[in-house]
């Protein structure tokens, strides 16, 4: 009989724990959370939060299926998401949208005498562009007059990543992956200059945070015993929410307007009737494979993931290393209600297993999923760009999926020319006939097309898991 076996990422909270089971995902609720579960559960609060999408669904289900542990209460059956990012892999607009997400709800539950025992940005995952919470058992009974006591978690992993972005205009990715736990109060004050300390909103969510973690440590008992009588009236504690959430919907990403791939879906040099030959040949090969999961790696704007969908595609996760294609991207995909989900990779550095033991989160390899690929004017940017071997590249993209639609581009290409300009040509393998080589290594080729005389080839391979 199969066993339930516990999700390396859950572990730390006492309330419950996540465990799969075949294809289900169950969570265990003990006797230190059944209280606070049965309290949201029979309040009608969690039904509510369900229901509209905003929070993951859950049904009460046999406890036996965890086995005999004595101090499970409840087990709780979630679908399955069909993809898990982290929040080092978001774009900005993804990590504001995930914070306002918990601010919402965080208000909501005030309301009605609930709130959240913590502020993970890991407790947030994404169906498309729109965020959805999975922790339901961060959920508990408010106490009247208690702190928030996940302030520090919410700035480090929400808001000092979004003023890193939005008021220095540095990218959060490569630093959320550097500490997972978020960044520090005290490291986003000395980046940002003298005059954002005039700021009350920088002054009360940074400034002070940062000294109070620099003071705590030299603190006596007798202040951490005063400081533990405080309390925050309920109207306080609603207004810092209501605050944070204000200055947050406001702020922006302080990008450059044009990054250097945002507009390559308008200057990619393609006349009209080659543009349109690359969309009716991604067509055909949505139509025929129909992927339940399609990975785009180098989606840029999310124009083809986009064709790929109304061809027949059900979902379709994007990867791109320019961060204005995926504000762009994450735009079109929260407005048009498109089912793609834009994140930040870069390919010749994956996100690799990190947190506790190295597995509590999943490496990118390890989170495969696809079974469609698009690989669209990707391999040059690796194979000359970073100086990658060419049939390293190829079954690299071949190993994420076992259909897709690789591109080539010759060294006449005006891309590869631009990238050559000021280096020397050290890459006599990058030739067509190896590409196609390295390919057939693999797998069959169903299918290709010129796209640019002599210039780009599209590859439909299918392949061999012998």
């Amino acid at each position: 009989m199969e066993r339930a076996v516990p999700e390396n990422a859950s572990y730390r909270d006492p309330a419950g724990r996540v465990y799969l089971l075949g294809d289900r995902v169950l969570r265990s609720v003990t006797r230190v959370g059944a209280a606070d579960y049965e309290f949201l559960r029979d309040g009608g609060l969690l039904d509510e939060f369900t229901d509209d999408g905003r929070v993951i669904g859950c049904t009460e289900v046999e406890p036996g299926l965890l086995g005999q542990a004595s101090d499970v209460r409840y087990v709780l059956e979630h679908p399955r998401l069909s993809f898990i990012s982290h929040p080092y892999e978001w774009c900005f607009s993804a990590l504001k949208a995930a914070a306002l997400l918990h601010l919402d709800l965080s208000l909501e539950s005030l309301e009605r005498g609930a709130t959240l025992s913590d502020a993970s940005a890991y407790n947030v995952q994404f169906q498309g562009a729109r965020p959805i919470f999975i922790d339901v058992l961060s959920f508990r009974r408010y106490r009247d007059g208690e702190y928030w006591f996940a302030h520090r978690q919410f700035l480090e992993q929400f808001l000092n990543p979004l003023l890193l972005t939005a008021l220095r205009g540095v990218p959060f990715n490569v630093w959320l992956r550097g500490r997972l736990e978020g960044i520090p109060s005290e490291d986003l004050r000395a980046l940002l200059p003298w005059w954002r300390m005039f700021d009350w909103r920088v002054s009360a969510h940074v400034i002070l945070p940062a000294r109070f973690q620099r003071s705590a440590a030299k603190i006596g008992d007798d202040q951490v015993a005063r400081i533990k009588a405080r309390s925050l009236p309920k109207s306080a504690f609603r207004s810092m929410l209501a605050s944070l959430r204000r200055w947050i919907e406001g702020l922006e990403p302080s990008l450059p307007r044009q990054s250097a791939w945002s507009d390559y879906a308008e200057t990619n040099g393609y006349r009209a009737l080659e543009a349109e030959s690359k969309a009716n040949f991604l067509r055909r090969f949505a139509a025929k494979v129909t992927p339940r999961c399609l990975w785009d790696v180098g989606c840029n704007t999310g124009h083809y993931a986009e064709v790929a969908l109304e061809a027949g595609a059900k979902e379709v996760i994007g990867f791109d290393t320019d961060h204005g294609a995926l504000e762009k991207a994450f735009a079109r995909a929260s407005k048009g209600g498109v089912r793609l989900l834009p994140l930040y990779l870069d390919a010749a550095d994956p996100s690799p297993g990190q947190g506790w033991r190295g597995i509590e989160r999943k490496a990118l390899g390890d989170r495969r999923n696809a079974d469609g690929l698009l690989a669209l004017a990707v391999v040059h940017h690796l194979a000359i760009g970073r100086n990658l071997p060419l049939k390293d590249v190829v079954d690299w993209l071949i190993d994420l999926a076992p259909q897709g639609v690789i591109e080539f581009v010759e060294k006449d290409d005006p891309c590869v020319r631009q990238m050559l300009q000021f280096r020397n040509d050290i890459f006599p393998d990058y030739e067509r006939e190896n590409f196609r080589a390295a390919v057939l290594a693999r797998a069959e080729i169903i299918e290709e097309q010129e796209i640019t005389a002599n210039r780009r080839l599209l590859v439909w391979y299918n392949r061999r898991d012998d």
